[in-house]
């Protein structure tokens, strides 16, 4: 099951309470001591610098996996730590990132030690919309850590954010990629409701992705209606790129959103009313479209709102992946309209050639 720390930062006790649940965290991921103390060292940082530049927020720790190998996750599990804020932004980021710029009441760190220690290290931010400072941490240190380091040479990167109704334990949503020789496959399930119940049934669906991710995507979904059967059921998008021919092939089921932005142009893509391991469509069409170099897809579960504004096109698809999903997150939410359910955002991007080994 999905378990997401999800930590309200708005006043200096709430520090202590990112920094416990970044020692959780990194026992769950299984970093070490070493690796857990690095990822408690940014977890404070990012917690206190919520507080000074951005008037408080929240931050979100989980355990992020997948075969395309995020930037500081080298193919296995990694710590991923997302500070995130309404704030006024960081009005000099670059000053900001120097070591010796320190926060008031840190360790003395600053954002500087948060990029050397990290194994993947960004911030964006924007005057009058906010702030969002990703981190990720790996058990094993990686040879050149740091800013936007090197994937493992996959064309495309992928990345999310998942945030629990209510800071609860355990999170209804999961989503999962994999790469099957030149097929990549992202998968993104919200389990009927939320909690421990859901969290199982959106589990199941991420559990089978490994061995069925050779399947287009409709016939994925039929395979999974078994794996479900014993689960009260989950609304299910999957999504195939084929590597060689550059088509991308979708299906889904219930009430997951996805948009195929390519160019300055987002297109809808549609999923069938129903729920995977108790309601099966007659009948499940798949859409087939071109993927470019500028293409970016996003899948995300229904506690965002279906009319959610995308970022600006600019720098979209050379932003981390979890960072585009947190700041459509961020943007897509107000204390006016409080989320009625689980969010989770999964973005596919392509990989800027910069970026590449």
């Amino acid at each position: 099951m999905t378990r997401v720390w999800d930590v309200p930062v708005h006043d200096s006790t709430r520090v202590r309470d990112v920094r416990v649940a970044a020692e959780a965290a990194a026992e769950h991921t299984g970093l070490g001591r070493d690796r857990g103390a690095a990822a408690t060292l940014v977890a404070t940082e990012l917690a206190t610098n919520l507080l000074k530049h951005g008037g408080g927020g929240r931050m979100l720790v989980e355990t992020v996996h997948d075969d395309l190998g995020l930037p500081g996750t080298g193919r296995g599990p990694a710590l991923q730590l997302a500070a995130i804020d309404h704030g006024p932004g960081i009005a000099d980021l670059a000053a900001a990132s120097l070591d010796g710029f320190s926060t008031t009441a840190s360790l003395g760190a600053g954002l500087g030690t948060c990029r050397r220690v990290s194994d993947h290290f960004e911030v964006h931010t924007v005057p009058g919309r906010g702030t969002v400072a990703l981190a990720r941490i790996h058990a094993a240190r990686r040879d050149r850590p740091g800013h936007r380091s090197p994937d493992t040479g996959a064309p495309v990167r992928v990345g999310g954010i998942n945030i629990p109704l209510a800071a609860a334990e355990h999170s209804g949503d999961a989503w999962a990629c994999v790469r099957s020789g030149d097929l990549v496959t992202l998968l993104l399930a919200d389990g009927l409701g939320h909690g421990p119940a859901a969290a199982k049934a959106s589990g199941a669906a991420v559990g089978r992705l490994r061995e069925l991710a050779h399947l287009p995507p409709a016939e994925l979904l039929d395979a999974l209606h078994p794996a479900l059967h014993d689960t009260r059921g989950a609304a299910v998008a999957v999504a195939r790129l084929d590597l060689v021919s550059l088509r991308l092939d979708f299906a889904g089921i219930g009430n997951i959103g996805a948009r195929l932005c390519s160019g300055d142009t987002w297109r809808p893509l549609l999923s069938r009313p129903g729920i995977v391991g108790a309601h099966r469509p007659a009948r499940l069409p798949q859409s087939s479209l071109p993927w470019t170099r500028d293409s970016l897809l996003v899948l995300h579960s229904d506690g965002l709102p279906s009319r959610w504004v995308p970022p600006p096109l600019a720098r979209l698809t050379s932003w981390d992946p979890a960072v585009t999903a947190a700041v459509i997150t961020r943007d897509s939410s107000s204390a006016a309209r409080p989320a009625r359910d689980d969010t989770t955002v999964a973005v596919l991007a392509p990989t800027p050639q910069d970026q590449r080994p």
